[in-house]
């Protein structure tokens, strides 16, 4: 969703109100401090007229001088101070938004991640977020004392002439804002773009590293390295325009402020000579003028590069907007499990239907299979029993009541879901087994690897259950992640079991140790088992094909 960046920016905003109180001591050191780096400018201008004797002998060159040490001193701690709330508020903030997007991810998955970049996600979650330092740490403050701090400096030009504040008041308009809004909009979506193949290639990378074996196997390095080096070409000519962009507008903006400089000089010239404004008063007002820009020159210099954090910002805001496939339930009465079934069920991916008028019944102690070929929707029928999706018409139901008003604790305390593939974490086996009961004890952990069949196998690795998986457990076998999967499954030790081809990546002699554990662990136990083999079926009490999303 494209949003503009006025609302992106109120958004972003609007998180900072728990920490109010420190960008209200950010805004005030900020203020304090860029007024001290002015008034030794303004100070020196004052030392110069006492040298001369242009004051009327008013003030003495001691005082002056003492009180511009005291500035310069000033400035340096305020500024640290200012830089300190600023970023503890900036990383303060990036980590609650990061905790308050990995709790939208956790409400949109699974159906909502289904067929989304993994490295997408990871761009967002760790480059995105960490670009909105710059907006909370090098904006927010920036923009509040540019507009105090001009308003203060109008009023003290303005104080020795009216028309000089009034120039002074368009000089800071124009820097500060002017400038600004034409880079952005010279910007267009630049920073929009920029982000989006950030996050393309990121994906790329990813499935390039997670395909590396099939890559390697079918002779497609050098395709898919000519693919990753094009795309990254691209992503730097982006950058390259942005770059441009940023040094062209610091330019304009050094131009400009050199412009309102000269006219500064030329009016107060005029005015001394015309209208009898004294020389003193002039000279104050030009050196105050010219050593005033810092502030409007930061939100100046942010014109191009608040691009890339808006669309940062943007795409962070999408997820943390996105509305979950399905609400999860909570306050109904609790379930016990006595069964499940799907009762003329029809289900679509948008505009492609997978079941229709699909009706399979598991009754509490039974064994169900579901069988047929690939594509035909067995799959989809098990996550609708998880309600990862609902059903478009139909009904189904656990303990003969609609799924969508068993509680959604309820539910995942009922069901296990074993996968095809099994995702493991960079950690130990036991540590990956753990995220099935997270209080499991090492007894319990070694009964559900027995169930499984996998603990002999555990126990002839050099480290046993503290053996490390690797990233995305490549240390071990598909065969073998596949029974670790199952493992976790009897460790969640569920009443309803749905298992989506759990003997797939098994040869015959594991396939048979792994259906044996399943009839002999079965006990208490409904399963949902879906497989095209026929061997696996055997231990299924009935067998339902569905093709072509209807049961057959």
């Amino acid at each position: 969703m494209r949003r503009s960046g006025c609302t992106v920016m109120i958004r972003l905003v609007g998180l900072v109100k728990p920490l109010a109180g420190f960008m209200v001591l950010a805004i005030s050191m900020g203020l304090a401090g860029h007024l001290c780096a002015t008034a030794l400018t303004v100070l020196g201008a004052y030392g110069a007229l006492s040298v001369l004797g242009e004051d009327g002998g008013t003030v003495s060159l001691v005082p002056i001088v003492v009180a511009m040490g005291a500035c310069a001193l000033a400035r340096g701690v305020l500024r640290y101070g200012e830089q300190a709330c600023n970023h503890f508020i900036a990383f303060k903030l990036l980590a609650l938004i990061r905790d308050r997007v990995f709790r939208s991810l956790r409400r949109l998955a699974p159906a909502k991640l289904e067929g989304r970049g993994k490295g997408d996600l990871i761009s967002v979650i760790t480059s995105d977020i960490e670009l909105l330092e710059v907006f909370y740490a090098h904006t927010i403050s920036p923009a509040m004392i540019a507009l105090l701090f001009s308003i203060i400096l109008c009023l003290f030009i303005g104080s020795f002439s009216v028309v000089l504040g009034v120039y002074a008041a368009a000089a800071y308009l124009v820097v500060g804002i002017v400038v600004p809004w034409v880079a952005a909009r010279a910007s267009g979506d630049s920073g929009q773009r920029f982000r989006e193949q950030s996050g393309a290639l990121a994906s790329f990378v990813l499935e390039s590293l997670r395909g590396l074996d099939e890559i390697l196997q079918y002779g497609c390095g050098e395709k898919r390295l000519a693919s990753m080096l094009g795309r990254t070409d691209e992503l730097a000519a982006q950058d390259e325009h942005l770059k441009r962009v940023a040094g062209r507008n610091t330019a304009i903006t050094s131009g400009v402020i050199l412009l309102f400089d000269l006219g500064m000089l030329l009016l107060a010239t005029y005015l001394c000579v015309r209208d009898g404004t004294s020389f003193a008063c002039a000279l104050v007002a030009v050196v105050a003028l010219m050593g005033s820009f810092g502030p409007v020159v930061a939100l100046a210099n942010l014109g191009s590069t608040l691009q890339g954090t808006f669309a940062a910002g943007n795409r962070v805001l999408d997820i943390l907007d996105e509305k979950p496939a399905v609400e999860e339930v909570s306050g109904e009465t609790a379930t016990e499990f006595a069964g499940a079934e799907a009762r003329n069920v029809t289900f679509s991916y948008g505009d492609e239907q997978v079941l229709h008028g699909v009706s399979v019944r598991a009754p509490q102690g039974s064994v169900v299979g579901i069988s047929g070929k690939s594509g035909s929707g067995k799959s989809t029928l098990l996550r609708l029993f998880m309600r990862f999706w609902d059903a478009d018409a139909g009904a189904v139901e656990i303990s003969g009541r609609d799924i969508r008003r068993v509680n959604t604790g309820d539910l995942r305390d009922m069901e296990s879901l074993v996968t095809q593939d099994t995702h493991l974490f960079q950690g130990s086996i036991r540590q990956n087994l753990r995220i099935a009961k997270l209080d499991a004890t090492d007894e319990e952990i070694e009964a559900a690897c027995r169930k499984a069949s996998v603990h002999d196998f555990i126990m002839s690795l050099p480290a046993g259950y503290d053996t490390q998986v690797g990233e995305l457990g490549d240390a071990l076998s598909g065969g073998e992640r596949q029974r670790l999967g199952l493992a976790r499954a009897f460790l969640h030790d569920a009443p309803f079991m749905l298992l989506d081809e759990p003997t797939s990546n098994l040869d015959s002699l594991n396939e048979a140790v792994v259906l044996q554990a399943l009839a002999r662990e079965r006990a208490g136990k409904t399963v949902l088992l879906v497989s095209h083999r026929a061997s696996t079926m055997r231990i299924a009490d009935t067998v339902v094909s569905v093709e072509h999303g209807r049961v057959s």
